[in-house]
C-alpha cells in the first residue's frame, strides 16, 4: 500500500530531509546535476506507506505492495546517472514498482514508458503517478517482452534483476542507445550496454559492481481473485 494521504503537504521537514539526502548522494559520488536536481524535486515519502514517512529519505530500500521494494535513493541515482539521458529522450522502464524511479525520470524531462507485471501494484502506482502529475505512460505487461509497439527507445532501464540480457529489449533499443540493467541470479552486477549496431559484437558492455534487486519475472500477476 502506498501513501494514502495524497493531499499531505511536502512540508519544510520533508524538503529538509530531501536536501540532506542529496548532500549524502554527493558524498557517495553522484555528481550528475540533472539527476540530483530531479531527485531534489520528487517527494519520495508519497511513494511509501505513511508509517514509513520518517525513513523516506534514508538511503535504504523499503517495502511496498506485493512483496516488492522501493530502491534506495543511491541506487536510483546511480542507475539514472548511468543512463546519460538528455531531456525529451524516449525511455523504457521495466519494473514500475512504487513509481519513484518513474517520477525521477519524468522530472529529468524524459518521455517515460513504464511496464509493470503485477496488476495490484500497477493499479496503485498508475493512479498515484497521475495524481502527482507525472506524465509517464504506464502499461501492465511482461517486462521481458518490453513494448515493441512503441520502440525504438533511446534508453532502457531495468529495475529488477535479470539472469541475462533480454534479447527482445536489446532489439527495442535504438542504435546509439543505452541500457542499464542488473544482470545475474540472487545477486546481480549493474551493467551498462551501449548499442552501436545490430550485431552482438556492436555492443559495448561495462560493469559497475554488485547489486541486489528483486528478480525479473515474465508471468503476469493479476492479484487476488474475488
Amino acid at each position: 500500500m502506498l501513501h494514502k494521504d495524497l493531499e499531505m503537504d511536502d512540508t519544510f521537514k520533508h524538503q529538509g530531509w530531501r536536501q540532506q539526502m542529496i548532500k549524502k548522494l554527493r558524498e557517495k559520488g553522484v555528481f550528475g546535476e540533472d539527476v540530483l536536481r530531479a531527485m531534489s524535486q520528487v517527494p519520495r515519502h508519497l511513494f511509501l506507506e505513511t508509517a514509513l514517512d520518517y525513513m523516506a529519505y534514508e538511503d535504504k530500500a523499503l517495502p511496498i505492495s506485493c512483496g516488492q521494494t522501493i530502491s534506495q535513493p543511491s541506487t536510483v541515482a546511480f542507475q539514472s546517472e548511468l543512463l546519460d539521458a538528455k531531456p525529451d529522450m524516449k525511455v523504457l522502464e521495466v519494473g514500475t514498482g512504487s513509481g519513484y524511479q518513474t517520477a525521477v525520470l519524468c522530472s529529468m524531462g524524459l518521455r517515460v514508458f513504464s511496464i509493470e507485471r503485477q496488476k495490484d501494484l500497477f493499479d496503485i502506482t498508475k493512479d498515484l503517478l497521475i495524481k502527482l502529475q507525472y506524465r509517464a505512460k504506464c502499461f501492465l505487461g511482461d517486462g521481458y517482452a518490453g513494448l515493441p509497439q512503441y520502440a525504438p527507445f533511446d534508453r532502457i532501464i531495468i529495475t529488477c534483476g535479470a539472469p541475462e540480457i533480454p534479447q527482445a529489449l536489446l532489439d527495442q533499443l535504438k542504435v546509439g542507445g543505452v541500457m542499464v540493467i542488473p544482470v545475474g541470479g540472487t545477486h546481480q552486477e549493474m551493467t551498462r550496454i551501449e548499442k552501436h549496431g545490430d550485431k552482438p559484437t556492436d555492443l559495448v558492455i561495462q560493469h559497475y559492481g554488485d547489486c541486489n534487486f528483486v528478480p525479473m519475472l515474465n508471468k503476469l500477476d493479476y492479484g487476488a481473485k474475488p
